[in-house]
């Protein structure tokens, strides 16, 4: 999975880089997020398309490839003001966490996942938060970290439903774990009864998904 991750991260346009990064802040790196109104305030596609001018990345015309090393000057450039704040207020949540999401936003996981351990440092309790790490422990390779911040997010919360739906998409798409993931996803839908006709469907196909999995040869 790994290799299919660095895969992704290569040979970019930077019309790619705004797309993803709109993406990613949509459905969590991916991984699916059924709910973002408790989220913190996302970094806009549009600032990250000024740190992309500042590299020298084109934004008109042909679009040039950015390197992971252009991804990650986009990010420090943007995220700099940010961080001059840090150095007189270290322990302020919501800046370690602006400045996250844009490192997440850039596909800089490793950063972004720092970021988000030094705010649940001072929040332990901040449930968005580690789920948000946790995505990022995901797409940078660590999946058992990933799945570590997940329950550690819902021993605060055992009805959080990001967590227990990126739970299950985890253990399903990187542990091949389709049992696991469908007694997260049964969970998720026991313990918020009130999920959106939408987001229930969203759920119910993927447990009948994961069901289908389960039965195939091998499984």
């Amino acid at each position: 999975m790994t290799n299919e991750i660095q895969g992704q991260r290569q040979g970019w346009s930077v019309a790619q880089v705004y797309a993803l990064a709109g993406i990613c802040l949509i459905i969590g790196v991916a991984l699916g997020y059924l709910f973002r109104g408790s989220q913190s305030a996302p970094a806009q596609p549009n600032n990250v398309a000024q740190a992309a001018s500042a590299t020298g990345a084109s934004t008109t015309g042909t679009p040039q490839m950015p390197s992971l090393d252009d991804l990650k000057r986009m990010a420090d450039k943007q995220a700099e003001p940010l961080t001059l704040k840090l150095k007189d207020d270290p322990k302020n949540p919501d800046l370690l966490k602006q400045v996250a999401k844009i490192y997440e936003a850039t596909h800089q996981f490793k950063e972004a996942a720092s970021y988000y351990a030094r705010a649940l440092d001072v929040n332990p309790k901040d449930v968005p938060a580690r789920t948000e790490m946790a995505s990022c422990l995901y797409y940078g390779g660590d999946i058992d970290g990933a799945l570590a911040q997940l329950q550690q997010a819902l021993k605060v919360d055992p009805r959080d439903a990001n967590s227990l739906f990126n739970l299950g998409m985890i253990k399903w798409q990187a542990k091949q774990d389709a049992t696991g993931a469908l007694a997260a996803w049964q969970e998720l839908l026991k313990s918020n009864p009130k999920l959106s006709a939408d987001r229930k469907a969203q759920v119910q196909k993927l447990i009948a998904d994961a069901q289908k999995s389960r039965l195939a040869p091998g499984q």
